[in-house]
Protein backbone atom coordinates (compact mmCIF):
# COMPACT_ATOMS: atom_id res chain seq x y z
CA UNK A 1 0.00 0.00 0.00
CA UNK A 2 1.45 3.41 -0.92
CA UNK A 3 2.96 5.26 2.04
CA UNK A 4 4.96 8.47 2.30
CA UNK A 5 7.91 7.29 0.17
CA UNK A 6 5.62 6.07 -2.62
CA UNK A 7 3.76 9.39 -2.74
CA UNK A 8 7.08 11.23 -2.94
CA UNK A 9 8.31 8.91 -5.71
CA UNK A 10 5.06 9.57 -7.57
CA UNK A 11 5.63 13.33 -7.40
CA UNK A 12 9.16 12.87 -8.76
CA UNK A 13 7.81 10.73 -11.59
CA UNK A 14 5.19 13.31 -12.55
CA UNK A 15 7.71 16.17 -12.55
CA UNK A 16 10.26 14.24 -14.58
CA UNK A 17 7.89 12.88 -17.23
CA UNK A 18 5.77 16.01 -17.63
CA UNK A 19 8.44 18.73 -17.63
CA UNK A 20 8.68 18.79 -21.44
CA UNK A 21 4.99 18.07 -22.14
CA UNK A 22 2.21 20.51 -22.96
CA UNK A 23 -1.28 19.42 -21.99
CA UNK A 24 -4.57 20.64 -23.42
CA UNK A 25 -8.32 20.12 -23.34
CA UNK A 26 -10.56 18.85 -20.55
CA UNK A 27 -9.65 16.58 -17.67
CA UNK A 28 -11.40 13.27 -18.22
CA UNK A 29 -12.83 11.06 -15.44
CA UNK A 30 -13.85 7.43 -15.82
CA UNK A 31 -17.57 6.64 -15.59
CA UNK A 32 -17.10 4.15 -12.74
CA UNK A 33 -15.18 6.44 -10.38
CA UNK A 34 -17.14 7.96 -7.51
CA UNK A 35 -14.66 10.79 -7.16
CA UNK A 36 -15.70 14.30 -8.28
CA UNK A 37 -15.34 15.72 -11.76
CA UNK A 38 -12.36 18.06 -12.25
CA UNK A 39 -13.73 21.35 -13.67
CA UNK A 40 -10.73 22.37 -15.72
CA UNK A 41 -10.26 23.09 -19.43
CA UNK A 42 -7.39 24.88 -21.14
CA UNK A 43 -5.87 24.86 -24.60
CA UNK A 44 -2.37 24.72 -23.10
CA UNK A 45 -1.22 23.96 -19.55
CA UNK A 46 1.62 22.39 -17.62
CA UNK A 47 1.51 19.78 -14.85
CA UNK A 48 3.72 19.61 -11.76
CA UNK A 49 3.47 17.79 -8.43
CA UNK A 50 4.53 17.96 -4.79
CA UNK A 51 4.00 15.48 -1.96
CA UNK A 52 3.38 15.81 1.76
CA UNK A 53 3.10 12.66 3.85
CA UNK A 54 0.36 10.49 2.37
CA UNK A 55 -0.94 13.16 0.01
CA UNK A 56 0.14 14.42 -3.40
CA UNK A 57 -0.77 17.79 -4.92
CA UNK A 58 -1.04 17.98 -8.69
CA UNK A 59 -0.92 21.53 -10.08
CA UNK A 60 -2.41 22.43 -13.49
CA UNK A 61 -0.89 25.74 -14.68
CA UNK A 62 -2.31 27.35 -17.87
CA UNK A 63 0.19 28.93 -20.27
CA UNK A 64 -0.05 32.68 -21.00
CA UNK A 65 -2.73 33.30 -23.63
CA UNK A 66 -4.33 29.86 -23.23
CA UNK A 67 -8.07 29.67 -23.85
CA UNK A 68 -10.44 29.84 -22.13
CA UNK A 69 -8.84 32.05 -19.45
CA UNK A 70 -8.29 29.80 -16.47
CA UNK A 71 -6.64 30.11 -13.06
CA UNK A 72 -4.21 27.39 -11.97
CA UNK A 73 -5.93 24.44 -10.34
CA UNK A 74 -4.49 22.21 -7.60
CA UNK A 75 -5.81 18.69 -6.99
CA UNK A 76 -5.02 16.69 -3.85
CA UNK A 77 -4.63 12.92 -4.31
CA UNK A 78 -4.68 10.19 -1.68
CA UNK A 79 -3.62 6.88 -3.17
CA UNK A 80 -5.62 4.43 -1.05
CA UNK A 81 -4.28 0.91 -1.57
CA UNK A 82 -3.25 0.89 -5.21
CA UNK A 83 -3.07 4.42 -6.62
CA UNK A 84 -0.26 5.49 -8.93
CA UNK A 85 0.45 7.74 -11.91
CA UNK A 86 1.30 6.39 -15.36
CA UNK A 87 2.06 8.03 -18.69
CA UNK A 88 0.51 6.14 -21.59
CA UNK A 89 -0.44 6.61 -25.26
CA UNK A 90 -3.78 8.37 -25.56
CA UNK A 91 -5.23 5.50 -27.60
CA UNK A 92 -3.95 2.75 -25.28
CA UNK A 93 -4.96 3.76 -21.78
CA UNK A 94 -4.11 1.38 -18.94
CA UNK A 95 -6.97 -0.37 -17.21
CA UNK A 96 -8.40 1.43 -14.19
CA UNK A 97 -7.18 4.84 -15.41
CA UNK A 98 -9.80 6.81 -13.49
CA UNK A 99 -8.50 10.34 -14.19
CA UNK A 100 -6.76 11.37 -17.44
CA UNK A 101 -4.84 14.48 -18.51
CA UNK A 102 -4.17 14.56 -22.27
CA UNK A 103 -1.32 16.28 -24.09
CA UNK A 104 -2.09 18.99 -26.63
CA UNK A 105 -1.61 18.51 -30.42
CA UNK A 106 0.27 18.28 -32.72
CA UNK A 107 2.60 15.84 -30.92
CA UNK A 108 1.45 12.21 -30.52
CA UNK A 109 -1.32 12.22 -27.92
CA UNK A 110 -0.27 10.99 -24.49
CA UNK A 111 -2.20 10.76 -21.24
CA UNK A 112 -1.04 11.19 -17.67
CA UNK A 113 -3.32 8.76 -15.81
CA UNK A 114 -4.20 8.26 -12.18
CA UNK A 115 -4.49 4.47 -12.11
CA UNK A 116 -6.22 2.82 -9.17
CA UNK A 117 -7.13 -0.86 -9.45
CA UNK A 118 -8.96 -1.13 -6.14
CA UNK A 119 -10.58 2.33 -6.32
CA UNK A 120 -9.86 3.29 -2.70
CA UNK A 121 -7.90 6.34 -3.89
CA UNK A 122 -9.41 9.82 -3.66
CA UNK A 123 -8.85 13.21 -5.27
CA UNK A 124 -10.04 16.65 -4.22
CA UNK A 125 -10.02 19.55 -6.71
CA UNK A 126 -9.92 21.99 -3.77
CA UNK A 127 -6.16 21.71 -3.65
CA UNK A 128 -5.74 22.01 0.14
CA UNK A 129 -3.87 19.51 2.26
CA UNK A 130 -6.28 17.55 4.45
CA UNK A 131 -6.85 19.45 7.72
CA UNK A 132 -5.35 17.84 10.79
CA UNK A 133 -2.50 16.01 9.12
CA UNK A 134 0.83 16.63 10.80
CA UNK A 135 4.10 17.65 9.15
CA UNK A 136 5.56 15.20 6.63
CA UNK A 137 8.00 12.74 8.23
CA UNK A 138 10.08 12.76 5.05
CA UNK A 139 10.20 16.43 4.03
CA UNK A 140 9.43 18.35 7.25
CA UNK A 141 11.47 16.48 9.82
CA UNK A 142 12.12 19.26 12.36
CA UNK A 143 8.45 20.32 12.41
CA UNK A 144 7.40 16.66 12.62
CA UNK A 145 9.66 15.97 15.60
CA UNK A 146 8.52 19.10 17.43
CA UNK A 147 4.86 18.29 16.79
CA UNK A 148 5.19 14.83 18.36
CA UNK A 149 7.19 15.83 21.44
CA UNK A 150 5.01 18.88 22.10
CA UNK A 151 1.83 16.77 22.16
CA UNK A 152 2.78 13.70 24.18
CA UNK A 153 -0.13 14.40 26.52
CA UNK A 154 -2.53 13.48 23.69
CA UNK A 155 -4.52 10.35 24.45
CA UNK A 156 -3.21 8.58 21.34
CA UNK A 157 0.10 8.13 23.18
CA UNK A 158 -1.71 6.03 25.80
CA UNK A 159 -2.01 3.40 23.09
CA UNK A 160 0.59 0.92 21.86
CA UNK A 161 3.39 2.50 19.86
CA UNK A 162 2.45 0.44 16.79
CA UNK A 163 -1.00 2.07 16.77
CA UNK A 164 0.26 5.58 17.53
CA UNK A 165 2.59 5.37 14.53
CA UNK A 166 -0.44 5.21 12.22
CA UNK A 167 -1.92 8.44 13.60
CA UNK A 168 -1.53 10.84 10.67
CA UNK A 169 -1.90 13.88 12.94
CA UNK A 170 1.58 13.09 14.22
CA UNK A 171 3.15 10.57 11.82
CA UNK A 172 2.03 11.79 8.41
CA UNK A 173 3.48 9.34 5.89
CA UNK A 174 3.99 6.31 8.14
CA UNK A 175 1.97 3.22 7.27
CA UNK A 176 1.97 -0.49 7.93
CA UNK A 177 5.28 -1.60 6.46
CA UNK A 178 7.21 1.44 7.72
CA UNK A 179 6.05 1.07 11.33
CA UNK A 180 7.17 -2.58 11.36
CA UNK A 181 10.60 -1.75 9.95
CA UNK A 182 11.16 1.20 12.31
CA UNK A 183 10.21 -0.66 15.49
CA UNK A 184 12.19 -3.74 14.44
CA UNK A 185 15.42 -1.78 14.02
CA UNK A 186 15.19 -0.41 17.56
CA UNK A 187 13.94 -3.71 19.02
CA UNK A 188 10.92 -1.89 20.45
CA UNK A 189 7.98 -4.21 21.26
CA UNK A 190 5.07 -3.05 19.08
CA UNK A 191 2.62 -3.11 21.97
CA UNK A 192 4.73 -1.03 24.35
CA UNK A 193 2.96 2.14 25.49
CA UNK A 194 3.76 4.95 23.06
CA UNK A 195 4.34 7.59 25.72
CA UNK A 196 6.81 5.30 27.48
CA UNK A 197 8.80 4.99 24.27
CA UNK A 198 8.77 8.68 23.38
CA UNK A 199 8.91 10.51 26.71
CA UNK A 200 12.64 10.05 27.14
CA UNK A 201 13.20 11.94 23.88
CA UNK A 202 11.86 15.14 25.43
CA UNK A 203 14.86 15.38 27.73
CA UNK A 204 17.40 14.24 25.17
CA UNK A 205 19.88 16.96 24.31
CA UNK A 206 23.05 16.44 22.25
CA UNK A 207 26.35 17.10 24.00
CA UNK A 208 27.17 20.79 23.26
CA UNK A 209 30.88 19.97 23.21
CA UNK A 210 30.51 17.74 20.16
CA UNK A 211 31.32 19.14 16.75
CA UNK A 212 28.68 19.10 14.03
CA UNK A 213 30.26 16.09 12.33
CA UNK A 214 30.38 14.25 15.67
CA UNK A 215 26.70 14.99 16.30
CA UNK A 216 25.77 13.70 12.84
CA UNK A 217 27.86 10.56 13.37
CA UNK A 218 26.19 9.95 16.75
CA UNK A 219 22.74 10.26 15.17
CA UNK A 220 23.61 7.82 12.41
CA UNK A 221 25.03 5.29 14.85
CA UNK A 222 22.31 5.59 17.50
CA UNK A 223 19.15 7.02 15.94
CA UNK A 224 16.02 7.36 18.06
CA UNK A 225 12.52 6.43 16.92
CA UNK A 226 11.65 9.86 15.50
CA UNK A 227 14.90 10.00 13.54
CA UNK A 228 14.11 6.60 12.04
CA UNK A 229 10.65 7.85 11.07
CA UNK A 230 12.58 10.23 8.80
CA UNK A 231 15.58 8.17 7.68
CA UNK A 232 13.82 4.86 6.94
CA UNK A 233 11.40 6.44 4.41
CA UNK A 234 14.42 8.16 2.84
CA UNK A 235 16.01 4.75 2.31
CA UNK A 236 12.91 3.61 0.41
CA UNK A 237 13.02 6.71 -1.79
CA UNK A 238 16.66 6.02 -2.58
CA UNK A 239 15.72 2.54 -3.78
CA UNK A 240 13.70 4.15 -6.56
CA UNK A 241 11.42 2.07 -8.73
CA UNK A 242 8.32 1.07 -6.73
CA UNK A 243 6.18 0.75 -9.85
CA UNK A 244 6.46 4.34 -11.09
CA UNK A 245 7.60 5.08 -14.60
CA UNK A 246 7.72 2.80 -17.63
CA UNK A 247 9.19 -0.18 -15.78
CA UNK A 248 6.33 -0.99 -13.44
CA UNK A 249 6.45 -4.76 -13.57
CA UNK A 250 6.94 -7.26 -10.80
CA UNK A 251 10.73 -7.02 -11.11
CA UNK A 252 10.48 -3.41 -9.94
CA UNK A 253 9.92 -4.64 -6.38
CA UNK A 254 13.02 -6.83 -6.14
CA UNK A 255 15.17 -4.18 -4.44
CA UNK A 256 12.36 -3.35 -2.03
CA UNK A 257 11.91 -6.99 -1.03
CA UNK A 258 15.62 -7.30 -0.40
CA UNK A 259 15.51 -4.14 1.72
CA UNK A 260 12.77 -5.41 4.06
CA UNK A 261 14.00 -6.76 7.39
CA UNK A 262 10.73 -7.42 9.20
CA UNK A 263 7.51 -6.75 7.27
CA UNK A 264 6.25 -10.08 5.93
CA UNK A 265 9.71 -11.63 6.34
CA UNK A 266 10.08 -15.33 7.13
CA UNK A 267 10.65 -16.00 10.82
CA UNK A 268 8.83 -12.86 12.01
CA UNK A 269 5.76 -12.92 14.22
CA UNK A 270 2.55 -11.05 13.56
CA UNK A 271 -0.45 -9.85 15.55
CA UNK A 272 -3.44 -7.72 14.72
CA UNK A 273 -3.79 -4.42 16.56
CA UNK A 274 -7.18 -3.29 17.86
CA UNK A 275 -8.05 -1.86 14.44
CA UNK A 276 -7.37 -5.16 12.69
CA UNK A 277 -4.09 -4.05 11.08
CA UNK A 278 -1.35 -6.68 11.10
CA UNK A 279 1.93 -5.68 12.76
CA UNK A 280 5.07 -7.72 12.11
CA UNK A 281 7.71 -8.01 14.83
CA UNK A 282 10.33 -10.22 16.46
CA UNK A 283 10.34 -11.31 20.08
CA UNK A 284 8.05 -10.04 22.84
CA UNK A 285 4.96 -8.14 21.57
CA UNK A 286 4.81 -5.91 24.66
CA UNK A 287 2.51 -5.36 27.66
CA UNK A 288 -0.41 -3.88 25.69
CA UNK A 289 -0.73 -6.79 23.28
CA UNK A 290 -4.39 -7.69 22.65
CA UNK A 291 -5.70 -10.30 25.08
CA UNK A 292 -6.23 -13.65 23.46
CA UNK A 293 -4.32 -12.58 20.36
CA UNK A 294 -2.29 -15.42 18.90
CA UNK A 295 0.97 -14.57 17.25
CA UNK A 296 1.50 -16.11 13.82
CA UNK A 297 5.02 -16.73 12.55
CA UNK A 298 5.90 -16.24 8.90
CA UNK A 299 7.13 -19.67 7.83
CA UNK A 300 6.86 -20.01 4.08
CA UNK A 301 9.73 -18.79 1.93
CA UNK A 302 8.03 -19.64 -1.34
CA UNK A 303 5.98 -16.44 -1.52
CA UNK A 304 8.20 -13.33 -1.54
CA UNK A 305 7.27 -10.55 0.82
CA UNK A 306 6.56 -7.04 -0.35
CA UNK A 307 3.92 -4.37 -0.52
CA UNK A 308 1.14 -6.91 -1.07
CA UNK A 309 -1.14 -6.27 1.89
CA UNK A 310 -2.94 -9.49 1.16
CA UNK A 311 0.13 -11.33 2.47
CA UNK A 312 -0.48 -9.75 5.89
CA UNK A 313 -3.62 -11.59 6.89
CA UNK A 314 -3.73 -15.21 5.75
CA UNK A 315 -7.01 -16.93 6.49
CA UNK A 316 -7.01 -19.00 9.70
CA UNK A 317 -6.35 -22.70 9.06
CA UNK A 318 -9.97 -23.54 9.88
CA UNK A 319 -11.23 -21.23 7.14
CA UNK A 320 -8.60 -21.81 4.47
CA UNK A 321 -9.59 -24.98 2.56
CA UNK A 322 -6.75 -27.14 1.36
CA UNK A 323 -5.97 -27.53 -2.30
CA UNK A 324 -7.43 -31.03 -2.26
CA UNK A 325 -10.70 -29.84 -0.71
CA UNK A 326 -10.94 -26.93 -3.16
CA UNK A 327 -10.38 -29.22 -6.10
CA UNK A 328 -12.99 -31.64 -4.80
CA UNK A 329 -15.56 -28.89 -4.38
CA UNK A 330 -14.62 -27.20 -7.65
CA UNK A 331 -14.63 -23.87 -5.80
CA UNK A 332 -12.25 -21.07 -6.82
CA UNK A 333 -9.94 -19.84 -4.11
CA UNK A 334 -11.49 -16.88 -2.26
CA UNK A 335 -9.68 -13.52 -2.18
CA UNK A 336 -8.21 -12.50 1.13
CA UNK A 337 -10.01 -9.91 3.24
CA UNK A 338 -8.91 -6.29 3.21
CA UNK A 339 -7.54 -4.37 6.15
CA UNK A 340 -10.25 -2.61 8.20
CA UNK A 341 -11.32 0.94 7.51
CA UNK A 342 -9.95 3.68 9.69
CA UNK A 343 -12.41 6.54 9.89
CA UNK A 344 -10.09 9.06 11.49
CA UNK A 345 -6.61 10.47 11.09
CA UNK A 346 -5.84 8.79 14.41
CA UNK A 347 -5.63 5.62 12.38
CA UNK A 348 -3.99 5.09 9.04
CA UNK A 349 -6.71 6.61 6.81
CA UNK A 350 -5.63 4.71 3.72
CA UNK A 351 -6.72 1.34 5.10
CA UNK A 352 -10.00 0.08 3.58
CA UNK A 353 -12.77 -1.65 5.44
CA UNK A 354 -12.45 -5.37 6.03
CA UNK A 355 -14.97 -7.24 3.95
CA UNK A 356 -16.61 -10.07 5.84
CA UNK A 357 -16.91 -13.11 3.64
CA UNK A 358 -20.08 -14.92 4.58
CA UNK A 359 -20.49 -18.65 4.14
CA UNK A 360 -21.89 -19.57 0.78
CA UNK A 361 -24.14 -22.54 0.37
CA UNK A 362 -23.25 -24.82 -2.48
CA UNK A 363 -26.13 -25.57 -4.78
CA UNK A 364 -26.35 -28.84 -6.67
CA UNK A 365 -28.48 -29.43 -9.76
CA UNK A 366 -31.26 -31.88 -9.05
CA UNK A 367 -30.29 -34.21 -11.94
CA UNK A 368 -26.53 -33.80 -12.06
CA UNK A 369 -23.75 -35.06 -9.84
CA UNK A 370 -21.50 -32.17 -10.74
CA UNK A 371 -21.06 -29.25 -8.39
CA UNK A 372 -22.02 -25.85 -9.72
CA UNK A 373 -19.00 -23.55 -9.90
CA UNK A 374 -19.38 -20.52 -7.73
CA UNK A 375 -18.61 -17.10 -9.12
CA UNK A 376 -16.02 -15.17 -7.11
CA UNK A 377 -16.42 -11.41 -6.94
CA UNK A 378 -13.15 -9.71 -7.85
CA UNK A 379 -14.10 -6.05 -7.99
CA UNK A 380 -14.16 -4.79 -4.41
CA UNK A 381 -16.89 -2.17 -3.90
CA UNK A 382 -15.62 1.34 -3.45
CA UNK A 383 -15.57 2.37 0.20
CA UNK A 384 -14.56 5.54 2.02
CA UNK A 385 -11.18 4.87 3.64
CA UNK A 386 -10.31 8.52 4.08
CA UNK A 387 -11.72 10.15 7.19
CA UNK A 388 -11.72 13.84 7.97
CA UNK A 389 -12.17 13.71 11.73
CA UNK A 390 -9.09 14.23 13.83
CA UNK A 391 -10.66 13.70 17.21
Amino acid sequence: MPEGPELHLASLFVNETCKELMFGGCVEKSSVSRNPEVPFESSAYRISATSRGKELRLILSPEPGAQPPQDPLAIIFRFGMSGSFQLAPGDALPRHAHLRFYTAPPAPRLALCFVDIRRFGRWDPGGEWQPGRGPCVLLEYEQFRENVLRNLADKVFDRPICEALLDQRFFNGIGNYLRAEILHRLRIPPFEKARTVLKALQQHRPNPELTLSQKIKAKLQNPDLLELCHSVPKEVVQLGGKGYGPENGEEDFAAFRAWLRCYGVSGMNSLQDRHGRTIWFQGDPGPLAPKGGKSRKKKSKKTPSGLKDREEDPLPPSKAPSKARRAKRDIPKQPRAQEPEQSSLQQDPEAPTALKMGKRRRKRPATSGRHRAQKTRTDTPSLEPEGTSVS
